[in-house]
């Protein structure tokens, strides 16, 4: 493969390794910890991940428990938690804190897919979009460089095919996350 198209296929990659990352925060009914990625508590004066300031573990399939090692950090992960876009009410027993995860209904399920949905179509419009830029970077090297109109049609044609895998995948991961969400 031609090192220009490397450097779009490199950036189509990344767009799909950041849905993957987005769709695992989105919660499908059953307790899952990463969730809680993007959650940091105020640990002495410092935003801290919440991996680094307790151990999270899942007993139960619709319940994440979370023990922090200083237990003086309690209410602030409580906050934490609270503040988020997670939408659940944290309980706590003084030494560990408990998130209980309800039963979807139909109708947020739905409303989950259709936010899936959207996110997929965004990463195929950014896909897209590099697919564009690199037809135009090729157009400009043919106008520049003394490369032939065959090479710059070969380019733009791996390019296509990179742009089709990676459409591929998306609709793939869409559609597992989409399964996973219905499912009841």
């Amino acid at each position: 493969m031609n090192e220009k198209v490397k450097a779009f296929d490199e950036k189509m990659k990344k767009t799909c390794e950041h849905l993957s990352a987005d769709l695992v925060t989105i919660r499908a009914g059953r307790a899952n910890p990463h969730i809680l990625d993007k959650l940091t508590v105020d640990y002495y004066g410092s935003p801290t991940p919440l991996q680094q300031v307790g151990n999270i573990s899942v007993p139960e399939a619709r319940m994440i428990q979370i023990a922090p090692w200083d237990k003086t950090l309690i209410k602030a992960i409580e906050k934490a938690i609270l503040a988020s876009d997670i939408g659940i009410t944290p309980s706590n027993d003084g030494t560990v804190i408990r998130l209980v995860f309800p039963e979807l209904t139909e109708e947020r399920r739905k409303d989950l897919v259709k936010d899936v949905k959207k996110k997929g179509e965004d990463a195929k419009v950014a896909i897209r979009n590099i697919r564009r830029d690199g037809n135009d970077a090729f157009k400009k090297l043919g106008k520049s460089d003394d490369i032939s109109e065959d090479e710059i049609k070969d380019m733009e044609d791996d390019l296509q095919k990179i742009t089709d895998k990676y459409i591929k995948d998306v609709d793939k991961m869409i559609e597992d996350k989409s399964k996973e969400i219905m499912t009841v």
